[in-house]
């Protein structure tokens, strides 16, 4: 079963596996399961996603329990009303903290503003030889992207030469294939770790978090980053 992080009249919010879609779509005809259908079962209702995470990502999926708050909260959404942060582990290490101004591509090549605060909570240098060096060196950092562009986040740290670990097709292969065959881990390392806003109907200030999901914490314990539990 899904795990449920928040529910009101209007609105309720899962913690979503990595790998999961969030509803059917034509790129991947051969998977089974989605996180609209896995949670419309299991609560016995139609749900309306207000937003969309990567499939690769883990942690805070929103979704609208009505059509009138579907629409209240999409507006919400595409006028950047809502504040959200996001958990990476990246390759390397980061700056303590930066802003990432970088325009991205849609597909049609039309370019987009694009824009990403980061904060560094941790660095680690951990004894596992990739290429030339004989260390291999980790940051995990807060992502809090100001703009909601297709893939922002990866694209944005990729763009800085500190991919997300386990990311494809924008991160860095060397390293994702040194830790499949090291440590049997190819997990995405990006989680949707809160959002923030005004309730639509209630006016009040919402606050939902999410948990980092195992695969992310072992990914952690690998990368020897003594992260407070509150991650």
């Amino acid at each position: 079963m899904l795990e449920i992080i928040y529910r009101d009249a209007d609105l309720i919010a899962i913690n979503k596996p990595h790998g999961l879609l969030v509803h059917r779509s034509s790129i991947a005809a051969d998977t089974a399961e989605f996180a609209l259908q896995l949670l419309r079962d299991q609560i016995g209702q139609p749900v309306y996603p207000a937003h969309r995470i990567d499939r690769k990502t883990g942690g805070v999926l929103l979704f609208s329990l009505n059509k009138e708050m579907d629409s209240l909260i999409q507006t919400a959404f595409a006028e950047n009303r809502i504040e959200k942060e996001y958990l990476a582990l990246l390759r390397g290490h980061t700056e303590p903290a930066g802003t990432i101004d970088y325009p991205l591509k849609k597909e049609n090549g039309t370019l987009q503003d694009a824009l990403t605060h980061y904060t560094t909570i941790a660095l680690s240098e951990i004894d596992l030889p990739f290429g030339k060096f004989p260390t291999s060196r980790y940051a995990l950092v807060s992502a809090r992207p100001q703009t909601g562009r297709m893939h922002q986040i990866r694209r944005h740290f990729a763009h800085i030469f500190h991919p997300i670990i386990g990311d494809r097709p924008h991160g860095c292969n060397k390293q994702n294939k040194l830790w499949k065959e090291t440590f049997q881990h190819d997990t995405m390392l990006l989680h949707a770790k809160n959002i923030k806003f005004q309730h639509p109907r209630t006016k009040e200030t919402i606050f939902i978090e999410a948990q980092l999901q195992p695969e992310f914490k072992r990914a952690l314990n690998i990368a020897s980053l003594d992260v407070r539990c509150e991650y």
